[in-house]
């Protein structure tokens, strides 16, 4: 079963909100890069969390047939990294996120306003 890009994050998304996830960012970088179409960011309160809310997402793809490409930093719970191909998962510790900023980093990409349940763009 193929999934498009745009599903799959949103997948993932509503996976990482089912581990109460916090400040999630889904980022579209159709265009702007030539190895995804997608960052997910969020943070978890611990390294406990993290790897929670990685678990429910590669569990919650699995179910759809999907599996990851990659998957880094799930050992130490401080930074995970999940490549889904055309969707890239980025699960932080808060200290972590703000550090590496990547939101700064794609400051112009269009991004879904997840707390209205808005739209890309």
């Amino acid at each position: 079963m193929t999934t498009d890009s745009k599903t799959k994050s949103l997948l993932c998304l509503e996976a990482a909100l089912e581990k109460k996830a916090l400040d999630p960012v889904l980022l579209e970088l159709k265009g702007r890069t030539s190895f995804t179409d997608y960052f997910l960011l969020c943070t978890g309160k611990s390294d406990r969390q993290v790897q929670a809310i990685a678990q429910g997402i590669d569990e919650a793809l699995k179910k759809k047939g999907i599996r990851p490409l990659g998957q880094e930093g799930m050992t130490e719970g401080k930074w995970v990294l999940m490549d889904y191909e055309d969707v890239v998962v980025h699960i932080f510790l808060e200290p972590v996120r703000k550090f590496y900023d990547l939101e700064g980093l794609w400051i112009d990409a269009p991004r879904m306003d997840i707390q209205k349940g808005g739209s890309i763009g």
